[in-house]
Parts: structure tokens; C-alpha cells; sequence
């Protein structure tokens, strides 16, 4: 397969591949002229690639992962990824609760409810009854 055709195959542009391929995280074959040839392992591979990265893994962390021989080393760093991925969920979670708060606020001015100033007091470490400029 081309480049071209593979590129078409995930939706990318041909020089992601190449991109990819300069980090060490493709290796296509060459045919006579020096173009790539790519086959079944890569099409895993870019697969396994896309998968990765919409789970929040950088390109250089995925390279690692797949450069180490290491199953225990491989899991560390998994590990690590996993806790950095829980660490942005839960920012996402609270993010989303202090808007869902501003929205079902029944107050005009949002700021105002003593909901939401508990939700800014908390995160400041602050009482509550401390004045929050918003």
C-alpha cells in the first residue's frame, strides 16, 4: 500500500505518516525506487497509533511504549499514564460541575449564589464568607 492510500485508509494527511515514520514509530518497507510500501503490520500499527493517541498518550510516550522489550517497564509507564489520565478527568469533572451549578443556579447573577462561592471558597481554601471578586 502507498502512502497516499494509506494516509486516505485513517483519514490523514501523508505527512503525519511521514512524521510518524521520522519518530521511529513507522518502518515501511521500500520497493526498488525507494517508495514506501506499506502492509498489514502497519496498518496495525497506525491503528494502534490513533487508538493511543485518543487515549491522551503523546507521540514520544506511545514510542516508548513500544520500543521497550520490557513488559514490567511497559506497564510503569502504562501506570503513570493511567494516573495522569484520572488526574485529568477529575479537573474535567469538577470543571463541569461548577458550570452545571452556574446553569441550574436560580440566582440572576450566578456569582452570587452561595453554591457556586462555596464550589471558588473550596477551591481557594478559603471560608465561604470571604469575598469573592468574580
Amino acid at each position: 500500500m502507498t502512502i497516499g492510500a494509506l494516509a486516505e485508509r485513517f483519514g490523514l494527511a501523508t505527512h503525519v505518516l511521514r512524521h510518524w515514520e521520522a519518530m521511529g514509530l513507522l518502518t515501511p518497507a521500500r520497493d526498488a525506487a525507494g517508495r514506501r510500501r506499506f502492509g498489514t503490520a502497519d496498518l496495525t500499527r497506525v491503528a494502534v497509533i490513533l487508538r493511543a493517541k485518543e487515549a491522551g498518550l503523546s507521540l514520544d510516550t506511545i514510542r516508548s511504549l513500544a520500543a521497550t522489550t520490557d513488559p514490567a517497564r511497559r506497564r510503569d509507564m502504562l501506570r503513570e499514564e493511567a494516573q495522569a489520565l484520572r488526574s485529568r478527568i477529575a479537573a474535567a469533572q469538577a470543571s463541569l460541575e461548577l458550570i452545571e451549578c452556574a446553569l441550574g443556579c436560580d440566582h440572576e447573577d450566578f456569582t452570587q449564589c452561595a453554591h457556586f462561592r462555596q464550589m471558588v471558597a473550596e477551591r481557594i481554601g478559603t471560608d465561604a464568607t470571604v469575598h469573592i471578586p468574580v
